[in-house]
Formats: structure tokens, sequence, C-alpha cells
């Protein structure tokens, strides 16, 4: 059994740009996963910048704060 040269290219970059398409999905899927699961800004980290800042935050700056963290990620 020989398979046709044109068969086998077009096999192969077909192939090629299926794997892409699904790594890219895959991946995108995977980082929001984890950017849910582990935050990279939580209230005490603004609660130390704030005082390394020689202020003291209070509860409705630390929550506004993250609300608007919150809503650019969306």
């Amino acid at each position: 059994m020989q398979i046709e040269i044109w068969v086998f290219v077009l096999s192969l970059i077909a192939c090629l740009i299926g794997g892409a398409a699904a790594g890219f999905f895959l991946s995108r899927w995977y980082f929001k996963k984890q950017l849910k699961d582990n935050p990279p800004v939580n209230e005490k980290m603004i609660r130390a910048m704030f005082r390394s800042m020689g202020r003291n935050p209070s509860e409705k700056q630390i929550r506004e704060i993250m609300r608007n963290i919150n809503s650019q990620n969306k």
C-alpha cells in the first residue's frame, strides 16, 4: 500500500494545525484554572503593601481594591 506524497503532506499539515489548536486551547484552559485557584494578589498582600507605604488600610479600601482587581480579570 502506497500513499501519494500530496496526501501525506496534507495529512501532516492538518495534524500539525490540529495539534497546535488543541495545545493552545488546553494550555489556555489550564492557565485560567491556575489563576482562579491561586490568585496572584490576595487581601494579605494588599494589607502588607499599604503597611509598607506607612498607611493603615480600612477594610472598605481593601475590599474595593480586591473588587477592582477581580473585575479586571474577567
